[in-house]
C-alpha cells in the first residue's frame, strides 16, 4: 500500500503477510507496507524497503537491500544472517524471543512424558490389542537439565520445576541464575552436567560454537537411561552419531522437531527408530502466529519510528 509522504516502507515477506500487513496498517498507517508473498515479489520490492518483517533474512538479496536498516524476524534463530553478518553490521536485527517459550514448553513437557511413559510402545500395543501394564515412577522424580537458559530454556525450566522435576540447565555466564533452576552450570561444563539428567534438552542458539555440540562424547557422558530433545537447531547434534548412539542403546531415547536437513530425507532411519519421536519442526509455531507476533511488531515500529531503542536486539557478534 502506498502511503503520501509515509514514514517507512516494511516489506513483509512471510507466509501470514497479508495478515500482518493489514494489522500494521490498521495500527500505522503512515507506514507503507508491501506484501512480499514469494521471492519474485521479494526481489521486485527489496530495495524499497527501510525495514524487513520475515521469518529468515534473504541472503542472496542482500546487496540488494540497499535502504535497508532493521530487519524484525519473526522467530527467535536468525542463523540465515550469520554468513553474511559482516555485510549488515549497520543494520538493527530484532527478534520474537518472547513468544515462542510457552508453546515450546508445551512441546518439551508433552514429550518428556510420552518418552518417559513410552508410549510409542503403548500405542503399538493398542494396534496390537495386547494388554501389557508397567509401573513407571513419577515424573517429579527426575531431573532435567537445559542446554541454554536464554528466553525459551528459561521458560521450560519453569514448567519442568511446576511439574516437581529437578532442573540443571548450563548457559555462558553461570553466575545469572535463573527462576526454577536448582543449578547453572557454564557452558563449558556439560561434561559435569550431563551425568546428572534423565532428559536433556537443546535449547540453545545457532551459532558457530553451537554446530556440532552434541555428538559421540557428549552422549557417551549421558546416563543409558536418559532422554535427548532437540528444539533448536538440528546442526547443534552431530546426527549419524546419534543415530549410532539410539541404535546402540548408548541413550534410551529421543524427541527430535530439527534435523540437520530439512525436511528429513524419506531415507533416514530416525523415521523408523522405536526410541525416537520425530516431528516436522513444529514446536515453535503456535496457531494465530501473526497476532501473537504482533505485539512485538507493533511496540518496535512505534519505537522505530520515535527514534527508540527497539525491543529483543540481536547481537549479531554472539548469534543471539
Amino acid at each position: 500500500m502506498a502511503v503520501q509522504g509515509s514514514a517507512m516502507t516494511m516489506v513483509v515477506n512471510h507466509a501470514s503477510a497479508e495478515s500482518f500487513v493489514r494489522l500494521i496498517e490498521e495500527r500505522f498507517p503512515q507506514v507503507r507496507t508491501i506484501a512480499a508473498l514469494n521471492v519474485d515479489q521479494l526481489e521486485q520490492h527489496i530495495a524499497e524497503a527501510d525495514a524487513l518483517l520475515g521469518s529468515s533474512f534473504p541472503v542472496d538479496l542482500v546487496d540488494q537491500a540497499k535502504k535497508l536498516r532493521w530487519f524484525q524476524s519473526t522467530s527467535v534463530g536468525i542463523d540465515s544472517m550469520l554468513p553474511i553478518r559482516h555485510k549488515v553490521s549497520h543494520m538493527i536485527v530484532t527478534n520474537a524471543r518472547s513468544v515462542q517459550g510457552e508453546i515450546i514448553a508445551d512441546y518439551v513437557m508433552a514429550g518428556a512424558t510420552m518418552l518417559h511413559w513410552d508410549f510409542r510402545r503403548y500405542l503399538r500395543d493398542q494396534a496390537e490389542r495386547k494388554w501389557a501394564p508397567r509401573m513407571v515412577a513419577p515424573l517429579g522424580d527426575k531431573t532435567l537439565g537445559i542446554v541454554g537458559l536464554g528466553s525459551i530454556g528459561t521458560t521450560i525450566a519453569r514448567r519442568a520445576k511446576s511439574a516437581g522435576m529437578t532442573v540443571v540447565g548450563s548457559r555462558r555466564d553461570p553466575s545469572q541464575t535463573a527462576e526454577g533452576v536448582d543449578r547453572v552450570f557454564g557452558s563449558h561444563e556439560l561434561k559435569e552436567m550431563l551425568p546428572l539428567c534423565d532428559f536433556v534438552v537443546l535449547a540453545v542458539p545457532a551459532t558457530t560454537e553451537t554446530i556440532g555440540l552434541i555428538g559421540a562424547a557428549e552422549i557417551a557422558n549421558m546416563r543409558r537411561e536418559a532422554f535427548l530433545i532437540n528444539i533448536a537447531r538440528g546442526n547443534v547434534v552431530v546426527e549419524d552419531e546419534l543415530i549410532s548412539a539410539l541404535r546402540s542403546g548408548a541413550i534410551a531415547g529421543a524427541m527430535l522437531d530439527v534435523f540437520e536437513r530439512e525436511p528429513l530425507s524419506a531415507n533416514s532411519p530416525l523415521w523408523d527408530m522405536q526410541n525416537v519421536i520425530a516431528t516436522p519442526h513444529v514446536s515453535g509455531v503456535p496457531t494465530n502466529y501473526a497476532k501473537r507476533v504482533f505485539p512485538i511488531v507493533e511496540e518496535n515500529i512505534n519505537r522505530f519510528l520515535n527514534g527508540q531503542t527497539l525491543k529483543n536486539v540481536v547481537d549479531l557478534e554472539r548469534g543471539y
